[in-house]
């Protein structure tokens, strides 16, 4: 009997089950009551209320889509890049230019030898021209990961008066850029900086300051560019689709007294898009106007553009194959009746 109470007493019993977990509502059956699940589009609008103005952008860099319509780099003779690239970061390019009256020292042929390195951090790339003896360079380094750009120009030849060097540091944050440089140029120090801030998601307004210090000149300059919503385009045959944007943008040159207009258009999103920009003087009426188109096809590319005077630019650029790195061919053709004044040239490009 004292044996068998022993057993009875020390016999294992079965673990009390734990109290179920509260439910989100503060009730205590919280075993049979769920919380309802977030709506799908809750991440987007918060998204969108955090980012609502983008950033802008360089000030630089604010009309460059229309510049590239309305000032296209024609030119006469012929012109052969041959690019190689050496390994993922690093490439080098010579680049001959045949048979031309555009150089301003007078000679009808130049050779340009060219290096490149690429790396996460930024670039480097330096220019050599043998004839001219002389070098040009650039270092671009992100600093700060990547929250501030340092950028450092020099260009060096043989004659000494038109040498420069130039550092620049470029500055960003959610809805704002900036920029300042320092540096020699023309025999004297030059001193910059400008700003870009975005007022609306569609609005952005900035100016820029520069100090000469070969003629004691301050010039300054105000910007203002309002985008367009974009319209969306539906695909083609070969799929090509997105956001076809838009802008208007003025800037007040102060120093020069010039108030330029440009305007872009994308009429069909990655295929047709059109530019125009307006040059004039408020206190004379002096006015330049110039329209350009670009198209893009399959495997060519096509811009011209026409100015106020009757000139008459053009550039065809045609890829020769489909893989990546394929030579491109390009002919370029200027006339101004006017002037009397006829250019043809074509280019070819090889390498990757």
């Amino acid at each position: 009997m004292f044996m068998s109470s022993i057993f009875r007493s020390s016999k294992c019993e079965a673990p009390p089950s734990p109290p179920p977990l509260p439910s989100t509502d503060g009730s205590s059956e919280g075993a049979s009551s769920t919380a309802p699940p977030p709506p799908p589009d809750a991440i987007a609008e918060a998204a969108a209320a955090v980012s609502s103005c983008p950033n802008p952008g360089p000030l630089e860099s604010a009309t460059w889509d229309t510049r590239r319509l309305t000032s296209l780099d024609t030119y006469d003779g012929v012109r052969v890049d041959i690019s190689k690239q050496l390994s993922p970061y690093f490439a080098c390019v010579h680049s001959f230019h045949l048979g031309t009256s555009m150089l301003p020292d007078g000679r009808n042929s130049s050779y340009a030898f060219t290096t490149q390195m690429n790396d996460e951090e930024g670039f480097s790339m330096a220019r050599v021209d043998p004839e001219r003896q002389s070098v040009d360079g650039r270092i671009h380094r992100a600093l700060l990961g990547g929250v501030a750009m340092a950028k450092l120009q020099a260009s060096l030849s043989n004659e000494g008066s038109n040498d420069q060097l130039l550092g620049e540091v470029d500055l960003g944050a959610q809805t704002w850029t900036a920029n300042l440089k320092y540096g020699s140029m023309g025999g004297g120090n030059v001193f910059g900086m400008n700003y870009f801030q975005s007022i609306t998601p569609k609005l952005a307004m900035g100016g820029e300051g520069m100090w000469i210090g070969v003629n004691g000149n301050m010039l300054s300059s105000y910007t203002a560019k309002y985008s367009f919503a974009p319209v969306r385009s539906e695909g083609g045959e070969d799929g090509a689709g997105g956001d076809a944007s838009s802008y208007l943008a003025a800037t007040y040159n102060a120093g020069q007294g010039m108030l330029s207009l440009a305007y872009k258009q994308s009429i069909t999103a990655q295929r047709v898009t059109v530019g125009a920009s307006l040059e004039c003087s408020p206190a004379t009426l002096d006015s330049q106007v110039v329209v350009g188109a670009e198209f893009n096809l399959t495997r060519s590319k096509m811009n011209v553009c026409v100015d106020g005077t009757g000139r008459i630019q053009s550039v065809l650029e045609a890829k020769l194959g489909r893989e990546p790195g394929s030579p491109a061919l390009n002919f370029a053709a200027e006339l101004n009746h006017g002037q009397g004044l006829m250019r043809f040239g074509y280019g070819l490009n090889i390498g990757s």
